[in-house]
């Protein structure tokens, strides 16, 4: 039978609980306590939440990647290797990944947006000058190409204006495959040289 022993009680504390570690800590999580998950997330939240805002500047998105962290510290528990390092380096490597990989969306988000822009960026044009220049353009390859061969010419027009292929040109001409890329090869290179094309 326990009896009751009176004494001086002024001076006495109750010993405090020995601190649990974070490695033990993220042990007992991968078996699914959920105390364990709520001591760990109380000791490394602080850690991780730095961290990720020292990359992210924004401290919504920093909160928002620290809970998606934790989340997969939740369910990937079972994958830390005690051996391989801490508890806590593994959850912060893991948070600087997360972090890096927001940043990296978040880049390619404006990247992408940019590029939209750009491309939907109406420039105002002046349609008589665009004409002008169109019709200019176009009689400097016509007498460019008076200047050519008369084989050169087919060969060119067959190819470019006509969109035949080389053995279509070779059945079309009634000459060899070799001739035809003969003629169009020399037509291009005189083409190029009567209107000034640097290479």
């Amino acid at each position: 039978m326990l009896t009751l022993v009176e004494g001086d009680m002024d001076g006495w504390t109750p010993a405090a609980p020995e601190p649990v570690s974070a490695d033990d800590l993220l042990t007992r999580v991968a078996n699914g306590d959920q105390a364990a998950f709520s001591d760990l997330y109380d000791e490394l939240s602080g850690r991780v939440l730095g961290l990720v805002t020292r990359l992210l500047k924004d401290r919504a998105q920093s909160e928002e990647v620290t809970q998606e962290v934790f989340l997969e510290v939740w369910q990937q528990a079972a994958r830390f290797d005690q051996a391989r390092g801490s508890a806590a380096s593994w959850v912060l490597t893991m948070a600087h990944r997360r972090a890096v990989d927001r940043v990296r969306a978040s880049q390619s988000s404006r990247d992408r947006d940019t590029k939209i822009g750009i491309r939907d960026f109406e420039t105002d044009f002046d349609s008589v000058s665009e004409s002008v220049e169109i019709r200019l353009e176009h009689e400097r390859v016509s007498r460019a190409l008076s200047r050519l061969t008369e084989f050169q010419r087919q060969a060119v027009q067959l190819a470019y204006y006509g969109g035949f292929s080389h053995s279509e040109m070779a059945e079309r001409l009634g000459v060899p495959i070799g001739t035809v890329k003969t003629r169009l090869r020399d037509g291009m290179i005189r083409l190029r040289d009567e209107m000034g094309v640097t290479s």
